[in-house]
Order: structure tokens, then sequence, then C-alpha cells
């Protein structure tokens, strides 16, 4: 992998606007949704500084309903892909891994928003509010004319 395909991933996962998720439903097929990218940090200032603490420069986490159907893929079928893209620069990432519902409060308590209450009427410890994290194995990806593989191991 080299630091310009590298540095392309990291940059679209913190400028792009949404990330969709890719889960596998219990027949077996794809299941595509636009979600909140949180890493993204004109839509999300307050996350800035948690995401600069993370080691791994590939940290990927949602927040999404428990009721929700991508909660019944993911207990179902881990495999997963979340893409990224900045279409108006030809840029793009699919990364693909594994997702895992996080039971941590702590980190549902580190990313909640003000108003996200529309989402999760009892706060951040709502029962139906659940945060998902997603561990890439791989990227693929352009940039521009040109196509890019990264292996990133377990």
């Amino acid at each position: 992998m080299s630091d310009s395909e590298r540095q392309v991933c990291i940059r679209l996962m913190d400028e792009a606007w949404p990330v969709y998720l890719t889960t596998i439903d219990g027949e077996g097929f794809p299941q595509t949704r636009a979600m909140f990218n949180l890493r993204n940090s004109e839509k999300f200032p307050k996350l800035k500084s948690f995401f600069s603490k993370q080691q791994d420069d590939f940290f990927v986490i949602f927040s999404t309903n428990t009721s929700s159907t991508k909660i019944e893929d993911v207990r179902a079928n881990p495999k997963a892909s979340v893409y990224y893209c900045t279409p108006d620069e030809w840029r793009g990432a699919m990364l693909g891994g594994t997702i895992e519902i996080v039971t941590d409060v702590g980190m549902k308590q580190a990313i909640w928003h003000d108003g996200w209450e529309k989402y999760y009427p009892g706060g951040y410890d709502d029962p139906d509010h659940t945060v998902l994290r997603f561990h890439a194995k791989r990227a693929k990806g352009w940039n521009q004319s040109r196509t890019f593989r990264i292996e990133l191991g377990d």
C-alpha cells in the first residue's frame, strides 16, 4: 500500500457525506443504506477529538436503531462493507470487513449529539440506540483514473 492510497482512503473517510453501509440479509442479499458519516468533522465537529484518539486509522462506527433490520443482518452475518466517495473529485473507497454491535455504554455516550432524541427519545442509553463498529480488512478504491487495492490485515 502506498501512502497516497492510504491518504485517499483516510481523506474520504473524513470528508465524504454520507457513508454507505452494506450488510447481508437473511436470504443472502446485500442491503445498502446511507448512514451518517460520524468522522465528517463538518457535520459532527464534536467527534473530531474522539476519532483523533483512535489508534486505528480505519476506525469506523455507526449509530443506529436497535430495531432496524441492519441489526438482524449483523447478528446473522457480520460481513459487511462501507463505501465512501466524492464523485465530483472522482474518488471512492470501499472497505470490506466485519461489523459488531458495541455494548460499551461509554462509547454510546461519547458519540451522542444533541438532537438525536428525534431518533432515540431516551437519550444515549435508549434501548433502541445501538452503536456498530466496523473492522476493515481490505480497501478497494479509485482515485481519478487509477484504481487500487489495500490489504489491511486482521
